[in-house]
């Protein structure tokens, strides 16, 4: 009698898929960090990962069950819960908020002074200011100036954001 494979065709193929799925996020989401001016550290970081996804001789799975996916190079922490969120999800939920396109209502903040893309889409996804008046309350509460590139500014958008927001009133 012939023993059963252990490990069939379909499971070796999803297994790849598993992998292939994962590289193809993590340089998806090296390309919208690079796009919108990150770190380039983080950029180079996930494009590291995505390279050793692609060499991985095994189903990156097999890793996450036995709590080996930081054996992997590149994979720290942060990318390991990412990971373990794509396993058991199917999604990473920081690619979801990177793709996400800006509001309407949160495009024109990009000029104000010291702004930028990134710095308006972390408004948003990660802080929830969908508004103008939302933005000024973050800009009067002096926490606005805690991020890279505005400390120094707070006076000057504070003024920004209510002459913008004068004009949106008037329209």
């Amino acid at each position: 009698m012939v023993e059963p494979y252990s490990g069939n065709s379909k499971a070796v193929v999803m297994e790849k898929n598993i992998n292939e799925d994962l590289m193809a996020l993590f340089l998806s989401m090296a390309g919208l960090l690079a796009s919108r001016g990150e770190n380039p550290y983080k950029v180079k970081a996930y494009r590291r990962a995505a390279d050793s996804l692609k060499s991985l001789q095994e189903d990156v799975t097999g890793l996450a069950n036995r709590g080996e996916l930081q054996t992997i190079p590149g994979i720290g922490k942060e990318l390991s819960t990412k990971i373990q969120e794509f396993l058991s999800t199917g999604r990473i939920r920081a690619y979801e908020e990177l793709k996400a396109p800006l509001p309407d209502s949160a495009r024109e903040w990009v000029t104000l002074p010291g702004f930028s893309e990134p710095i308006v889409h972390d408004l948003v996804f990660r802080l929830g200011i969908t508004t103008w008046e939302d933005l000024e309350v973050l800009a009067r509460s002096h926490l606005l100036q805690t991020l890279p590139g505005l400390g120094s500014r707070g006076e000057e958008i504070l003024a920004a954001i209510q002459k913008k927001r004068a004009a949106c009133q008037e329209s």
